[in-house]
């Protein structure tokens, strides 16, 4: 992957050393709650197998894979992004077993979750590392006509549950949109980023020519998430929009103008769907309606007070008294079984993980690399703020699963190729940057953030004879 002279298996061996020392970590720590939850089994009567370490062997040969992937690949990507990521996927796993989906359903399709999300994250890394990830930024239109027609097909053929919208066998292939979202974003802003940039010069209204692609877009796909009710996934995109918008040009008006926007459509929507006033109530006051709306808040809450600031033990809480615990609510059930610590322990390494996001978005890359991070780096901060938030009842509900760690193979899969491609752009020899590839003509390629070089002038050299002042 490189021309340098320390190439080869046994110099990337000792490259990504620090990423094996602390893979071995994540997989001591994980099977150290395996061993605590298959002890609080044994003590409640349940015959153990050998297969009960199943999930825990398939955990490791996985997290075995991928760093002798990276490692054979030559991969120069964050190895501190690649070991936050096993520790939350395992933690995920751990919680998942805790709740019973291995006994329950030990399918080739449970087992095989986990270890699926690791073979993605690692073909997207090394698919588009080294700076190929650039070849994503052709397919603007391609990510933005799959995203809308994957809402309107679901809108269509889906079936409604519990005030969603899903696909067969309750699946949610709009999390898709997490991704190819962010990608249109990052390739749109590439291209029309110093247009977007010049605001009216007297007033403070941006320019509609090269904004309203976008805003007609958004339009079409927030209407279609708002029949389907799916109120998490418009704020997450909305937000990452908005994000996006302001890094690449620079305008902290754009976030101004969108958070103002978002609110009188929120304002909108409660007032047409019955459903998010339900959930408004219900936050405000879960005691209103202690065994209807309000139950799954309080019996949340009521786990995490049990919790204290220990926990209970893994696997000796009674999660089953909370609504839908292995997804929306598996926070809960952190904190009722390891307490307040385990939670925020939980919480520091999802701001690892968000930090070497934001760390991408810095200088040093190219423009489209940088809004791609931040894009997809949005959106994993705001799922994860919307789950905790609603769980703790700082926000109401959104019925937003929390990245890696909820039920849920979509969701799973798509946190997996988001880190998957964070990796691919932090891959490459700090300081160099990869060539950029052609723009078309008359097209503005970057924002005023883009990598701009300045052109070279060539000098007309003089004889040292002629360029000497004269004597005379």
């Amino acid at each position: 992957m490189s021309a340098d002279a320390d190439t080869g298996f046994a110099a990337a061996w000792f490259r990504r050393r620090a990423e094996r020392e602390l893979l071995l970590g994540c997989l001591g720590c994980i099977a150290l709650g395996f061993v605590l939850i298959l002890g609080a089994d044994a003590a409640s009567g349940r015959q153990l197998g050998a297969l009960d370490l199943l999930p825990l062997a398939l955990y490791a040969l996985a997290l075995a894979g991928v760093h002798l992937s990276l490692v054979a690949a030559g991969l120069r990507g964050d190895q501190v992004l690649t070991a936050t990521v096993a520790f939350l996927s395992g933690f995920g796993l751990l919680a998942q077993y805790r709740m019973g989906d291995f006994q329950s359903d030990p399918g080739a399709l449970t087992l095989g979750l986990v270890p699926a999300g690791f073979l993605v994250m690692t073909v997207c890394a090394l698919a588009f590392a080294d700076g190929r990830y650039r070849v994503l930024a052709r397919g603007l239109w391609v990510w933005a006509g799959v995203s809308l027609v994957l809402v309107a097909v679901l809108l269509v053929t889906g079936q409604r549950f519990r005030g969603a919208v899903y696909a067969l066998g309750f699946t949610t292939p709009t999390e898709v949109l997490k991704v190819t979202i962010p990608l249109a974003l990052a390739a749109y802003l590439e291209r029309q980023g110093q247009a977007l940039a010049r605001w009216h010069p007297r007033l403070p209204l941006p320019p509609w020519r090269a904004l309203w692609p976008l805003l007609a877009f958004f339009a079409v796909l927030i209407g279609l998430l708002a029949l389907q009710r799916d109120l998490g996934m418009m704020m997450i995109l909305g937000l990452a929009g908005l994000v996006v918008l302001a890094s690449g040009t620079g305008r902290i008006g754009y976030l101004v103008y969108g958070l103002l926007a978002g609110a009188g459509l929120g304002a909108l929507l409660l007032t047409v769907f019955a459903h998010g006033q339900r959930r408004l109530d219900a936050w405000l006051d879960p005691f209103q309606d202690p065994t209807g709306e309000g139950w799954q808040i309080l019996q949340g809450l009521s786990g995490m007070y049990a919790g204290g600031l220990w926990g209970e033990g893994f696997g000796i809480g009674s999660p089953e008294y909370t609504p839908i615990a292995a997804a929306d609510f598996i926070y809960s059930v952190i904190g009722e079984e390891l307490g307040f610590l385990g939670c925020v322990v939980l919480v520091l390494f999802f701001l690892i993980l968000l930090s070497r996001g934001i760390a991408l978005a810095g200088p040093g890359r190219c423009a489209f690399g940088r809004l791609l991070a931040a894009g997809l780096t949005t959106v994993l901060a705001v799922q994860t703020l919307l789950n905790i938030g609603g769980v703790t009842k700082s926000i109401p509900l959104t019925g937003t699963t929390l990245p890696f760690i909820s039920h849920g193979g979509a969701s799973l899969l798509t946190a997996f190729a988001a880190s998957g491609l964070l990796l691919a752009i932090s891959d490459g020899v700090p300081g160099r940057s990869a060539k950029p590839p052609r723009a078309p003509r008359g097209r503005t390629t970057g924002g005023p953030s883009a990598d701009l070089k300045p052109r070279k002038v060539r000098r007309k050299t003089v004889p040292r004879e002629a360029a000497a002042p004269s004597d005379t």
